[in-house]
């Protein structure tokens, strides 16, 4: 009995010895081939794999069957150049300087690191990428084999592993610059199934423009269907990892470009090949509540591939070799920042934590509004616009014409759409503090570029903006103490604001500047410093940030100042700043009309398409 048990025993471990050692023999020596698969200017919440309020995607839900489902999956910007500039660095923008869209100057990435496919191709693979780029980084020749409308992996050398960029335009924000005409061919969703965001205006355009972006996004999904496919033909499903992802938010108003939810919400999908199933630590047809950023894409890919890792980037990766559930499990935050949108300036940051999201604005008078030609050839935003002129929507409609709070925290379990600001409860204020910290210390650290405009990094910060950053640091956690003056009591620190104003340096007194815009009237008693520096300062800038601060209360009325500021100015990116500033009073509550005339604009200026587009609309 006992060695007929033993006999038993003995046999089960040396079956399950073979059956290990079988198993250790099934996982693949060679590497992974690995798709990304991206469509353009979708939020997560146009697909009801994600969001209860989408369309069927049966193609993606297909890949999620025998994948993983990321439900808190995000862009780290909210719109293409700057969060495609992140994706390909693996770096925040406002370190690299890479966040302004669109690009009126290139940088080049920071010494000793390359673009991450480089580090592919020394690992091997074949890279290539059909075919938007949209950096706003220098590219090396050694990044992809193929960039263009005829990359494919086909081209590869027998056995070669490859990695494949395959971009889908079809859900684009230009499909929704529709004309009344076009209306009448009508949709293949039922516009009055469709929901429609509580901040919209609930009317049958708003119905109709969910509808087509439906029909879109299915009409991607087929798409979608069509490269998987592809590799289903050649047989290679069973050893090719597949990302379907968007790649940022969007499209309908108030969300690319803007650091909502609907602006960085992204859907993403991976498929788990059935020979590398064992290789990472998520069953296949699982959801992971994990926190995943657009700066953790390519180290993860890197990490799938078994190349190297380099350093000195800021993802890290979130599959593959030495990945645990715990580590997953305690990635919950995302970080996201946004400036220049095409011709439109604001300087905003956000923090996710689990469900509470932190916005901080910079320049809270930068109302989200503020025009923006390309956003407004959208039927949807006219007609937002036009309600509000004409006083007919409400107060949660209403808000996307109207200064921000500087600060701004969501409960999105309660409140996924962005409309109750919680700053000013009680209850919250601990939350409040900490996630302010939490961000004012990623900002401090990074440093982040944008404490200076634009046109001066580009004068001085460009051929290397990350050891300008970092020789400048100090200067940068100065200017950020003097912006978040905005979040205290204006008595409390008045002395603190003046004493910028007086200061030698000109960024302090941008910085000032831009805290007497944010307190408003409650910093009238700055009124006169705020003159003198209009009238006599030596940055052109400056001088219009005082005009600003002025027209916003109305005190002073800025034409005067910010015409001959542009006028004086020889530089296209400065002018640029000048001209939102001048926007921002032509919306403000008091309306002031500009006159520009052309012929006193220095240095061919108006061959910049972004300054044609603010001179025609300022002398509209």
């Amino acid at each position: 009995m006992f060695q007929s048990k033993f006999s038993l025993i003995l046999y089960i471990a040396l079956f399950n010895l073979i059956s290990s050692c079988n198993s250790k023999q099934a996982e693949p020596t060679t590497p992974p081939n690995i798709v990304w698969i991206t469509s353009e200017d979708n939020s997560k919440h146009y697909m009801d794999l994600f969001d209860k309020h989408g369309t069927s995607t049966p193609n993606i839900e297909k890949l999620a069957n025998h994948g993983i489902r990321f439900t808190h999956a995000f862009s780290n910007a909210a719109v293409c150049s700057a969060a495609r500039s992140t994706l390909i660095s693996g770096s925040y923008g406002p370190r690299l300087a890479t966040h302004y869209h669109r690009k009126l100057q290139k940088v080049p990435m920071p010494e000793d690191l390359e673009m991450f496919p480089y580090y592919l191709r020394q690992a091997g693979y074949h890279t290539t990428n059909n075919s938007k780029e949209d950096y706003n980084i220098f590219k090396s020749d050694s990044v992809w084999d193929d960039s263009s409308k005829h990359a494919t992996w086909k081209n590869r050398k027998p056995n070669q592993p490859f990695f494949h960029v395959f971009n889908i335009g079809t859900t684009h924000e230009g499909k929704l610059h529709f004309t009344e005409e076009d209306m009448k061919a009508g949709t293949k969703t039922n516009p009055d199934s469709t929901f429609v965001f509580p901040n919209h205006p609930q009317t049958e355009l708003f119905k109709y423009t969910n509808a087509l972006y439906l029909d879109k996004i299915k009409q991607m999904d087929t798409e979608v269907g069509q490269v998987v496919d592809n590799l289903e033909k050649e047989g290679l499903l069973e050893n090719t990892f597949i990302f379907y992802f968007g790649d940022h938010g969007g499209v309908l108003p108030g969300s690319k470009g803007y650091l909502y939810e609907t602006g960085l919400h992204v859907p993403l999908v991976v498929y788990i090949p059935p020979k590398y199933k064992n290789s990472i630590n998520l069953k296949p047809n699982t959801t992971s509540n994990a926190f995943v950023s657009f700066v953790d894409f390519g180290p993860t890919v890197l990490n799938l591939a078994g190349a190297k890792i380099p350093k000195g980037i800021d993802g890290t990766p979130f599959l593959g070799k030495n990945i645990t559930k715990e580590d997953l499990a305690n990635k919950n935050e995302t970080f996201s920042y946004a400036d220049r949108f095409d011709e439109k300036y604001d300087m905003v940051r956000a923090l996710r934590k689990g469900k509470y999201k932190y916005i901080r604005n910079y320049q809270a008078f930068n109302f989200d509004g503020l025009m923006n030609e390309y956003r407004y050839r959208q039927p949807g935003y006219k007609t937002w616009k036009n309600l509000y002129e004409a006083g007919k929507l409400n107060d949660i409609q209403s808000q996307f014409f109207q200064p921000k709070p500087t600060e701004a925290l969501y409960d999105l379990e309660v409140d996924p759409y962005e409309t109750n600001n919680l700053a000013n409860q009680e209850d919250y204020t601990k939350i409040l503090i900490d996630m302010r910290e939490n961000l004012n210390s990623r900002v401090k650290t990074m440093p982040d570029l944008s404490f200076y405009p634009e046109f001066y990094l580009i004068k001085n910060a460009f051929e290397n903006p990350v050891a300008f950053g970092q020789k400048h640091k100090a200067h940068i956690q100065n200017y950020i103490d003097i912006a978040n003056l905005s979040l205290e009591n204006f008595d409390s620190v008045k002395s603190k604001i003046e004493n910028s104003l007086k200061s030698s340096d000109p960024w302090e007194r941008y910085w000032g500047l831009i805290t007497c815009s944010n307190f408003g009237k409650e910093a009238i008693s700055l009124k006169d410093d705020a003159i003198t520096i209009s009238k006599t300062d030596s940055e052109l800038i400056n001088r219009v940030r005082a005009a600003e601060f002025l027209g916003l209360i109305g005190a002073e009325n800025p034409i005067q100042v910010m015409t001959e500021a542009l006028y004086s100015s020889e530089d296209s990116s400065e002018a640029l700043l000048i001209l939102n500033s001048m926007t921002l009073m032509k919306e403000c509550q008091h309306k002031y009309r500009f006159n520009i005339d052309r012929t006193k604009l220095k240095n061919n200026i108006l061959s910049i398409k972004l300054i044609k587009t603010r001179v025609d609309y300022l002398s509209s």
